[in-house]
């Protein structure tokens, strides 16, 4: 079995984390007791995580094959956005503005406000097949795939709007710059996690070189040499506080990976 060695304290989007042995899947046979990663985007790893594993570049693909669009589950967003623009294929221009890789953005139906993978994928590849979106139970960040994606199709419309790619980003003008791991909690139906933590007093609030974001109460940012340990003081803070204060439990969106 093939491992390559991560520091994730360079290699996910928080910079927090261990060094690592991870499996590196090159076909459809990869061990079942791994725990898939992806680009590391949407992760805080702690020292005690389970058996990690990773997509190879080998499904680092995109092409167009009967008027679909079917992208390798390890190909990044950019990339698709790239393709979309060159082939002027709409609807994957809120891409341009995530990080991470395809087979991520489908496990979580990522996207910005309305504009979700979901709403223009046709199927998902896995090891014992091919699964249609409606056997796919699926909702805002929310799926309920459990086994590893290797390949989707999409639907394809003409159309590429490089305006879209500009209201994108300013939709996500807010974010801070900082190293972090995008939006750390769901936001609770009708209302949000950022104004929930800004509420509770902690907008801003340090530990070490960790802190709630200044600028988006629901960003949990690294200053530089933030620890796990400092990452989870605060988050586990926001949790007790919002409870106490507004009985809301708020539900992480970032994976934590630690047992």
């Amino acid at each position: 079995m093939a491992y390559k060695t991560f520091d994730f304290s360079k290699f996910s989007s928080i910079r927090v984390g261990p060094i690592a042995e991870v499996f590196m899947i090159e076909d459809f046979d990869y061990p079942q007791n791994h725990t898939l990663i992806g680009g590391a985007n949407n992760l805080l790893i702690g020292p005690n995580h389970p058996p990690l594993m990773k997509l190879s570049k080998k499904f680092d693909t995109i092409k167009i094959e009967n008027n679909q669009l079917i992208i390798g589950a390890s190909t990044p967003g950019g990339k698709v956005v790239s393709f979309c623009k060159k082939n002027n294929i709409a609807n994957f221009e809120f891409m341009a503005h995530l990080p991470g890789t395809v087979g991520g953005m489908i496990e979580m139906n990522a996207g910005l406000k309305e504009y979700e993978i979901f709403n223009h994928l046709i199927s998902c590849r896995f090891k014992d097949g091919v699964k249609l979106k409606k056997e796919i139970k699926h909702g805002y960040r929310f799926t309920d795939i459990d086994d590893v994606v290797f390949e989707a199709t999409f639907e394809i419309q003409e159309g590429f709007k490089e305006e879209n790619i500009e209201m994108f980003k300013k939709m996500r003008a807010n974010q801070p710059s900082n190293f972090s791991a995008g939006s750390f909690f769901k936001n609770p139906q009708g209302d949000y996690a950022g104004r929930l933590i800004e509420a509770v007093g902690l907008k801003g609030h340090r530990i070490g070189d960790m802190a709630w974001s200044e600028q988006h109460s629901n960003f949990l940012i690294n200053f530089g040499e933030g620890t796990f340990e400092e990452a989870m003081e605060l988050v586990e803070l926001a949790h007790l506080r919002v409870q106490k204060t507004f009985s809301i439990s708020l539900e992480n969106e970032v994976i934590v990976l630690n047992t």
